[in-house]
């Protein structure tokens, strides 16, 4: 378990994949997600089975709110490339439908993007993002990433092509 100053990183557990999937559903969280699609709860359980149980490139993390010790939200590492020593952060607060907001979200972040740098040993940390996202532009500059890249009109929402941004943050970045 890892804690922060308002939350509490824990292992995802069984009981937590119905709240998170129906948080993972909403249209206006889903479209900020590479898996934009309506997710069944089989499919939910075989990405609890598959990723978070299995797979040693992916490290996912139940946010729990601390005082209340209330499920809201989920993040993680993953993509982990281990020689590389790097990552994808992924996060999201179902709290309130606020996907990124401004209390729980930059808190996780920081003890999740801390753990990796300072126990994992990694070097650096990566996010994509789609044009549109501008709340999670800004929470990624607060948390100290730069734009690293853009990749042009790679998805395709409410008839519309959209660009893909690559924000990245190195460990010396961080621990400055």
């Amino acid at each position: 378990m890892l804690e922060g100053k308002h939350v509490r990183l824990r292992a995802v557990e069984k009981k937590d994949l119905k709240q998170l999937l129906a948080w993972r559903n909403k249209p206006e969280f889903r479209k900020h997600f590479r898996e934009h699609r309506v997710l069944s709860m089989t499919e939910q359980q075989k990405w609890y089975d598959n990723f978070v149980i299995k797979d040693d490139k992916t490290i996912m993390f139940a946010i729990e709110e601390k005082r209340a010790k209330k499920l809201i939200g989920c993040c993680g590492l993953c993509h982990i490339n281990w020689i590389q020593h790097n990552a994808d952060l992924s996060i999201y607060i179902g709290k309130n439908n606020h996907y990124i907001d401004l209390k729980y979200a930059p808190d996780a972040a920081h003890t999740l993007i801390d753990y990796a740098f300072n126990v994992l040993n990694f070097h650096r940390m990566w996010t994509e993002i789609y044009s549109f996202d501008h709340r999670k532009k800004k929470f990624l500059k607060k948390l100290g990433f730069s734009l690293d890249g853009k990749h042009r009109e790679t998805y395709w929402h409410l008839n519309k092509w959209h660009d893909s941004y690559f924000y990245g943050l190195l460990r010396r970045e961080f621990n400055k």
